[in-house]
């Protein structure tokens, strides 16, 4: 009995396509329509989020259902689509991991929904929403914790003059507010009047850039001097 609540709601045989009638497809539909609002849900769930791409998510188990229901069986309508999808070029900038795990599970969504397999389709959306629900519960350290504990490198960029003696001059003001540094570039500027150091440095404490902001003032006669957070590998990788 446990085995007939995964059977399609659809008359689907394996060497034909399904008998799609008005009664299964609105069954369908509403199915999808309900578990793509449960998706948005899902993704709302302790995240920032564009409203444009929540009603994506929303409406996308629907698309998906009805091109799996017009292909389904169909090896020219599945040719003719997968032409129609090879057209379609996506040029937005990458989502973030949660955004792209939110449009497979859309996507599953709809695939199961499209065969008409409706009751794996709630259940396998409640499982997702569970899971979701304890990843985003369970205690966890992100990204901002990291950067408030001094876990974070930051990059202190010093202005000195031309004729500045610039070797270690800053070594033993940075060991007193950081735990470790390092000395990563060094350019010109103002026509080669200037010289502009930039060191990596991890603070023993990120609240006091101010105290490390004046010792670097005293050593560099009062020209300018800038402290900011330094980008993750993958923030390089998109400036």
């Amino acid at each position: 009995m446990l085995d007939a609540t995964f059977t399609s709601v659809l008359n689907v045989t394996e060497t034909s396509a399904a008998q799609l009638t008005v009664g299964g497809y609105l069954a369908c539909s509403l199915a999808s329509l309900l578990l793509g609002l449960a998706v948005a849900a899902i993704y709302l769930f302790r995240h920032d989020h564009a409203r444009t791409f929540v009603i994506t998510l929303a409406l996308l188990p629907l698309i998906v259902q009805t091109v799996i229901m017009l292909v389904n069986g169909n090896l020219g309508v599945g040719v003719a689509v997968m032409g129609v999808f090879g057209l379609v070029r996506f040029r937005s900038v990458a989502g973030s991991a949660k955004d792209i795990v939110s449009v497979f599970l859309a996507m599953a969504i709809g695939l199961a929904t499209g065969m008409g397999y409706l009751t794996l389709a709630v259940i396998f959306t409640l499982i997702v929403g569970v899971a979701n629900a304890v990843y985003m519960l369970a205690p966890a350290r992100d990204r901002k914790d990291a950067a408030d504990k001094g876990d974070r490198d930051y990059l202190l960029r010093v202005t000195v003059p031309e004729d500045f003696a610039t070797d270690g001059f800053l070594d033993d003001v940075l060991a007193r507010h950081a735990s470790r540094h390092r000395l990563v570039e060094a350019k010109t500027s103002n026509m080669g009047s200037l010289y502009q150091l930039t060191y990596e440095v991890r603070p023993n404490d990120p609240a006091a850039a101010k105290a490390l902001i004046d010792d670097v003032r005293t050593r560099n006669g009062n020209l300018r001097v800038a402290l900011g957070v330094a980008p993750t590998p993958k923030e390089r990788e998109t400036l």
